[in-house]
């Protein structure tokens, strides 16, 4: 099972960062150079379902901010200004993972949003542990499916926030005839009002490392808007090592993976504390890097090129 650990990468910058002060020299997505490594196991193929398993109160207004981006993630690529840098382009990078592996030019991947499940009234309290997470994502399809457990932000969950900020696994499914098998999951916690300075930077001021004044959040929710950029990450960790043998650097228990590896690194010119040189609403006065449907706009990582072991930025 693979986390989304922040308090750990912040540490981590915080660290290179007072390094590095003598020289004055910025940290920027280009010298973070990544040994990463395929590992021979099978990448997610086909038509995959992203079903949504929403966990405690969510206003529709909130279900829909992550809604659309999933449904942003297989738009059509418009070649026009107004609708680039987009969430389908941003997607679009995971395809070198596939070419790599296979040596084709064709990659056989298309994703799109399943069911949804509401589960409004806390059907295993509001503490919940690791194996329930996997009980509730198994409530979802069982082929062919990556089930999203979204947890609301009065709910607790182990290790949220002391040590990530969601994960992604995989898990065998119920006995169809004669055989069982394997769906991949993810959970993302609400993070606004237990620790945004962790799981919803830059939306909020960071609990570690360099302090600067929070970004205005495109979607004007800290939590979702948080939610959308852990969502983002593990989808992108879930396709290209859906079951801990495919594309990952270091250690198989604490991977870092197509996104994670890339964490605090959301345009040109990041360094640590500083997103990168973003987009910016000229009416909200937020920050993003994605245009998606329904006239949304998102803050997504960057994902680490498997060919230049680099992290790649849309702006």
């Amino acid at each position: 099972m693979a986390s989304f650990n922040k308090s750990a990468i912040f540490i981590l910058f915080l660290t290179i960062s007072l390094l590095q002060l003598s020289s004055a020299r910025k940290l920027t997505e280009s010298d973070q150079q990544l040994k990463f490594q395929y590992h021979k196991g099978p990448l997610l193929t086909g038509k995959i379902s992203v079903n949504l398993i929403w966990y405690g109160k969510f206003k529709p207004s909130q279900r829909a901010i992550i809604t659309d981006f999933i449904t942003s993630l297989s738009s059509p690529i418009k070649p026009t200004t107004a609708s680039q840098p987009s969430v389908a382009t941003w997607w679009k990078s995971t395809e070198k993972y596939y070419q790599l592996t296979n040596n084709k030019k064709s990659v056989n991947l298309a994703l799109s949003l399943g069911s949804q499940i509401l589960d409004e009234k806390y059907s295993l309290g509001k503490s919940l542990t690791t194996n329930q997470i996997l009980n509730l994502a198994s409530k979802g399809q069982q082929q062919n499916a990556i089930n999203v457990v979204l947890t609301a932000a009065d709910v607790l969950v182990d290790g949220f926030c002391s040590s990530r900020c969601g994960t992604h696994g995989s898990s065998y499914g119920a006995r169809v005839n004669g055989k069982r098998n394997k769906f991949a999951y993810i959970w993302v916690g609400n993070s606004e009002t237990q620790c945004a300075g962790q799981c919803a930077w830059p939306f909020h001021q960071p609990i570690y490392g360099p302090q600067s004044a929070p970004l205005v959040a495109p979607n004007n929710d800290v939590g979702l808007d948080g939610m959308v950029i852990n969502v983002a990450s593990l989808l992108a960790g879930t396709v290209t090592n859906p079951f801990g043998n495919g594309y990952f650097q270091g250690p198989k228990e604490a991977p870092l993976e197509a996104a994670s590896a890339c964490t605090g690194v959301y345009a040109k010119g990041a360094y640590p504390g500083y997103a990168g040189d973003l987009l910016l609403d000229k009416t909200s006065g937020a920050s993003y890097n994605a245009n998606g449907d329904n006239g949304r706009k998102y803050l997504l990582p960057a994902i680490v090129d498997p060919k230049t072991s680099a992290c790649s930025t849309l702006v």
